[in-house]
């Protein structure tokens, strides 16, 4: 059974909720007592999500493609005119592009998996942290990667991407840091998602072979550090980047 980690009255949106890692922390959320905004673009399986999940609390649904400011100002304020607030904003829209050489990689294959892992998170906290400063609380949880910390060979743009997302972590954190605001991030060994249906198999082999656990990482693990980083027990620590590689990279 699962810690109990308070998140009684807290108000959530959890991007690309609907399935994967998006969809554990939305459901560990959830069963720690907070009310929580899926915002995805695909409403349908956000919808069919937030139906199964309807007796585990409040859940809703807002559209949203992370890549438009416009439309991420737009998901903030439907989020604000449903709950009043936002207390928790984590950032775990991504996708995982090609798996080719950085010689092979395509200029248009880049700037797509750029906008939507690095761009995307940025327009999110550039969206919801002034209200956050505002009310003198807030709890940001960014999902990067381990291989923005050592970098995967043909994945350059994901870990480019996921680089990216540390160093914004880090900035907005320092930014924030005396406003009762965490901002976090965590550095997750691979998944079993969807997201590997975007992979080569070779890909997925050597991704598995660098962690000493010698298994991939479960969405429920997580989950639950994502849950830690949202709380008020996580009040000291921001700018951070959370290891759940599995012992690849401890640091």
């Amino acid at each position: 059974m699962a810690n109990k980690i308070d998140l009684n009255g807290r108000f959530a949106a959890v991007t690309g909720g609907a399935q994967g890692i998006g969809r554990a922390i939305v459901e560990r959320y959830l069963d720690s007592g907070a009310s929580v905004a899926i915002w995805d673009r695909d409403v349908p399986l956000a919808e069919k999500t937030a139906k199964e999940l309807s007796n585990r609390g409040k859940t809703i649904v807002v559209s949203c493609d992370v890549t438009n400011y416009k439309d991420v100002e737009r998901a903030r304020d439907d989020t604000v005119k449903a709950f009043g607030r936002i207390d928790i904003l984590t950032n775990n829209a991504g996708v995982a592009g090609q798996n080719v050489t950085t010689w092979e990689y395509t200029v248009e294959e880049w700037r797509r998996v750029m906008t939507i892992n690095l761009d995307g998170q940025f327009h999110c906290c550039k969206a919801v942290a002034p209200g956050m400063i505002a009310q003198n609380y807030g709890r940001i949880v960014n999902i990067a990667s381990v291989a923005g910390k050592e970098g995967n060979p043909n994945a350059p743009a994901y870990s480019a991407s996921k680089a990216g997302v540390i160093s914004l972590t880090k900035s907005l954190a320092k930014e924030t840091a005396d406003k009762n605001i965490s901002v976090n991030c965590i550095t997750p060994a691979a998944a079993k998602t969807a997201i590997f249906d975007q992979m080569t198999q070779s890909h997925i082999n050597y991704m598995l072979s660098k962690i000493p656990r010698g298994r991939f990482v479960e969405v429920n693990e997580i989950a639950a550090l994502a849950a830690f980083c949202a709380s008020e027990d996580c009040s000291f620590t921001t700018g951070s980047a959370f290891d759940i590689s599995g012992g690849r990279a401890t640091y």
